[in-house]
């Protein structure tokens, strides 16, 4: 039986552009983030030495506007008669550890049961180079068995702690609206980043197959910008995408999270203090973080955490 698309899956369009798949309400239209486009003089070459430019996210939303402006939306939305290839991370795993031998590395360190893992980004379309980081996807509750994974491989020396260097390099990166050491302090107790050969890697979270139940990823009225202290509920969903947290708020029953920075950023019981856009959904206030790339003036921090409480 054919599996339906899920967050971080890859697809290709008629005219061989590949997309990351950013959403799970797939049913009608992919919800998609175009990547790479065929390219002579691209910088990425496939295994059969085909050229590909990869797209920066403003470059990509551009591109489809101009070129392509029935996908434009929110995000890119690819009618499903429309794709000519899935490129799924379960399925592609093998392929990809025996060309990789960090990815090699990673599997045999994590040893996590088969198709509950994967790799997604330039590994999975085969368009990586000897700086790609490594996206490795874990899906459904064995996300969390991989942080602790993570967490006991760093301990017992099988793969070394993320160098100062390199969290230097993550935050330049991210450009979050927290500090240097608040940012550290926060991602160093989630446990979903490594290195391997001082090349970076995530652990990804994604739906099991048995949990697609998405929010739809669409604007709602906006209400502007708020800034909210409350205590999270439920943050069983912190590092999916979008991360959603639970908060008692007379107003805003959701805080949403679009920027990867603030996945896993609060757990539940802690009180947070989240900046971003209010918006209305199925009769609720939700607060919306990252309505841009780079979620300029807006954030979670736990102030729980920050505090040592």
């Amino acid at each position: 039986m054919k599996k339906p698309l899920r967050l971080r899956d890859f697809v290709e369009d008629p005219e061989g552009r590949l997309y990351a798949v950013a959403a799970y309400d797939n049913q009608e239209r992919a919800g998609c983030i175009l990547r790479y486009l065929p390219d002579p003089c691209g910088e990425r070459v496939d295994q059969a030495g085909k050229r590909y430019h990869k797209l920066e996210f403003e470059e990509a939303f551009a591109y489809i506007l101009r070129e392509k402006p029935e996908y434009a939306d929110s995000i890119q939305r690819i009618p499903l008669e429309d794709i000519r290839k899935v490129l799924k991370p379960e399925d592609e795993i093998g392929a990809i550890a025996r060309r990789n031998n960090r990815v090699a590395r990673l599997v045999s360190i994590f040893d996590l049961p088969e198709r509950t893992y994967g790799c997604t980004g330039s590994l999975l379309v085969g368009l990586e180079n000897d700086r790609s980081d490594i996206d490795l996807v874990v899906y459904g509750r064995m996300f969390f068995t991989a942080r602790e994974l993570l967490r006991y491989a760093i301990k017992k020396g099988r793969i070394d702690p993320i160098s100062d260097d390199m969290w230097e390099n993550i935050y330049r990166k991210r450009n979050p609206e927290l500090s240097l050491d608040d940012f550290l302090i926060h991602e160093k107790r989630k446990w979903n980043r490594g290195q391997i050969e001082n090349v970076y890697f995530d652990i990804l979270f994604t739906r099991s197959y048995k949990a697609l139940h998405p929010l739809p990823i669409t604007k709602g009225p906006s209400c502007g910008i708020v800034t909210v202290k409350a205590t999270v509920t439920d943050a069983s969903l912190a590092f999916d995408s979008p991360a959603v947290y639970l908060i008692d708020h007379q107003e805003i029953s959701k805080v949403l999270s679009f920027s990867h920075t603030y996945s896993g950023q609060a757990i539940a019981g802690e009180l947070i203090e989240a900046r971003g856009i209010c918006e209305e959904h199925c009769g609720e206030k939700w607060l919306i973080i990252g309505t841009t790339r780079d979620a300029r003036g807006e954030y979670i921090r736990s102030i729980s955490l920050l505090e040592g409480g």
